[in-house]
């Protein structure tokens, strides 16, 4: 009779022989990827039409400028959510964690309420109230809904950053934002 060490088996060690847990694919916890390969379609799509844009003149910055940056930046928000999801997925015992440690959470519904009426109100008084007033009255809506209390001085920096707006537009790149009523004074 001979004695043997006992042999590793693969697993707990409860002697099955069997993980305790099934082996995980590598996407496993990582489905999250589909936000950045959404992403990742759509800044491809926004660089094939810019590419692909008709522009008549010359005009510096021109009308693929904006549109570019806005690719660079898709591209780079695909890239960091990727390493981040790579870095940390959320599958296996970090999701179990994270269902034992449920929030209760809810919508408040009156400030998005508030919100979308700010956002419906501003297209509606765009054509007769010009961009300055509306968009004006857009960020004091939205100031409001989310908490703030100190109207005069939400009024003051909403006329003040639709004003800026409007010379960016204007001055900057020559594009006319509405300026309703106000079109004989502008």
């Amino acid at each position: 009779m001979s004695i043997q060490a006992p042999q590793a088996t693969e697993g707990t060690g409860n002697g099955t022989g069997r993980n305790a847990t099934p082996a995980q694919s590598f996407f496993s916890g990582r489905s999250e990827l589909i936000v950045p390969a959404l992403l990742l379609a759509l800044a491809i799509f926004l660089t094939w039409q810019t590419a692909t844009m008709e522009v008549l003149g010359k005009s510096v910055p021109g009308p693929q400028f904006f549109p570019t940056i806005v690719c660079i930046l898709l591209y780079g928000v695909v890239l960091a959510h990727t390493i981040q999801i790579f870095r940390s997925p959320r599958g296996g015992a970090a999701a179990a964690a994270a269902e034992e440690k449920q929030y209760k959470t809810q919508s408040d519904w009156k400030t998005m309420g508030a919100v979308v009426a700010g956002v419906i109100g501003f297209i509606l008084i765009l054509p007769y109230a010009g961009w300055i007033l509306s968009a004006a009255a857009l960020f004091w809506v939205v100031a409001r809904a989310l908490g703030s209390k100190k109207a005069l001085f939400d009024v003051s920096i909403a006329l003040l950053f639709s004003c800026v707006i409007q010379l960016a537009f204007n001055a900057g790149l020559g594009l006319n934002l509405p300026a309703g009523f106000l079109e004989g004074l502008l």
